[in-house]
């Protein structure tokens, strides 16, 4: 996941309210949004390859998401994976703030991550780079790329605000249940290829031409790009998760879309 904005704690209807977008290489293998056949509380992608996730809830009124920290061009080699820690935390039953405890000393072991955790009551965000670190996040609409948490890249500036129109539209308070045609104002926010300008990127080690391809809330590669889009609406008794996702060069490969009663 390389991109999420997220307000929490900010609309009358949804306390929490995530979209977010998973850049990935295309060839590493996923499963589709659905319910983990080990865990039935649980709902999101998974990754085949490491065995964790990216982007998953519960029913229980639990959420966790992840995203790796860019720096430079050189692999990472640790020993555990950072979706373990979206696996391990949806599927217990600690808190956002002791669960991030729980994982500090271990922290280092894993790829470079920024980390949300919402467990019903808090939503707290944790990452190990450059050093180990976990906070509240205050109510309000932020940002989590592959930098600093509410870092202003372009990319962020632009969900953030395609988020908050979306809340403050009419539509967002209408009685009723969330069909998937009133989403679609966020998923055309997160299919924007446009490139950021080039006095407005980031610097990550990658060079200027990766940084300009890599600007875009949606990222279109053969090898490498945007895998799937994501809108998760936390209501006081349901979690609307609706997901689309891409093949090489962003071609639609399917979508999903549930409404999970929460029980917690």
């Amino acid at each position: 996941m390389c991109l999420i904005a997220v307000a929490w704690q900010d609309h009358p209807r949804y306390a929490l309210a995530l979209i977010a977008n998973r850049d990935e290489f295309h060839a590493r293998p996923a499963t589709a949004a659905g319910i983990d056949p080990a865990a039935p509380d649980v709902y999101g992608g998974r990754d085949v390859e490491a065995g964790g996730g990216w982007l998953q809830v519960s029913t229980r009124g639990r959420l966790a998401a992840v995203t790796n920290v860019r720096v430079g061009r050189n692999p990472e080699a640790r020993p555990r994976s950072r979706g373990a820690l979206v696996r391990d935390y949806v599927r217990g039953d600690a808190g956002a703030a002791a669960y991030m405890a729980q994982v500090a000393p271990i922290a280092q072991e894993h790829g470079r991550y920024n980390l949300l955790a919402w467990d019903g009551d808090a939503l707290m965000f944790a990452s190990n780079h450059p050093q180990t670190v976990s906070a509240p996040v205050a109510a309000g609409i932020h940002a989590m790329s592959n930098g600093a948490f509410d870092a202003p890249w372009p990319k962020a500036g632009h969900a953030t605000r395609a988020l908050r129109a979306w809340l403050e539209a009419p539509a967002s308070l209408r009685d009723g249940d969330v069909d998937r045609a009133a989403l679609e104002p966020l998923f055309v926010a997160l299919a924007d290829t446009q490139p950021a300008p080039d006095a407005a990127l980031p610097d990550t080690g990658v060079g200027l031409e990766m940084e300009r391809w890599l600007s875009p809330p949606f990222v279109r590669g053969e090898r490498y790009g945007t895998r799937c889009s994501t809108v998760v609406l936390v209501e006081a008794a349901a979690i609307v998760f609706a997901e689309r996702r891409f093949g090489a060069d962003g071609r639609p490969q399917g979508e999903s879309f549930a409404v999970l009663p929460r029980v917690g």
